[in-house]
């Protein structure tokens, strides 16, 4: 029996990849480093301590890592914040949750702040019964640290009875490795295949989608 739901936040709830690929390009041309969009927007989804590896040279980021997440950080909240908005239904999809008795947590790679404003912007901030961010989590996704602080704040529940849900394959790749099934959808801009070959159970086109389908989702039980 599913006893919880555990959001990633970005791109799953909320509509801010193309937004936070566009925040990492504007910083990263500031400190010299040109990358494309696409480019960029592949990796959203990992965490800011994960995210420059592969981008960068270790040793810029070595040097100058911090400094780099600073920045992006503030330009982040001043420039871009102010667009962003929720997916339809997620609030629906989140009373759904806890009327069938279910906890709603959210697991995301974000600052805590961010990850508070998002709750508001979606309307179910009444809703959450606890919340994780980068503050709670020593390695970002792909790294299961976050999902697995997400279930400390659950016990006594089983990895067996929750479920992620999540738009890329980091998301599915982590809660993987921390033993929790996960389920994916497709707003944030991930192929249904990539969702897929990650681990997803199944894959939606967006919290909407998933609220009209829960009776026949794995949140339900089905096809666990």
């Amino acid at each position: 029996m599913i006893k919880a739901v555990i959001f990633d936040v970005d791109g799953t709830l909320i509509d801010t990849v193309d937004l936070h690929a566009e925040a990492w390009v504007e910083t990263l041309r500031h400190f010299g480093v040109d990358v494309a969009f696409q480019d960029m927007r592949a990796q959203i989804g990992k965490g800011g301590d994960q995210i420059l590896h592969g981008l960068m040279p270790p040793e810029m980021i070595e040097q100058r890592g911090d400094e780099i997440r600073s920045y992006r950080s503030e330009l982040f909240k001043r420039e871009y914040l102010p667009k962003v908005r929720a997916f339809p239904g997620v609030r629906d999809l989140f009373e759904r949750i806890r009327a069938a008795g279910q906890k709603a947590v959210l697991a995301s790679s974000g600052k805590a702040d961010e990850v508070e404003r998002y709750q508001e912007i979606a309307g179910i901030a009444d809703l959450i019964d606890s919340a994780t961010s980068s503050d709670d989590a020593e390695r970002s996704k792909p790294f299961p640290d976050i999902f697995q602080a997400a279930l400390a704040r659950l016990e006594p529940l089983r990895p067996d009875e929750a479920v992620v849900v999540g738009d890329t394959p980091y998301d599915a790749e982590a809660a993987r490795k921390a033993g929790i099934k996960s389920i994916g959808v497709l707003c944030g801009g991930f192929p249904e295949a990539s969702l897929r070959s990650a681990g997803c159970l199944a894959v939606y086109n967006g919290p909407e989608d998933l609220f009209r389908n829960y009776d026949q989702s794995p949140l339900a039980g089905t096809g666990l």
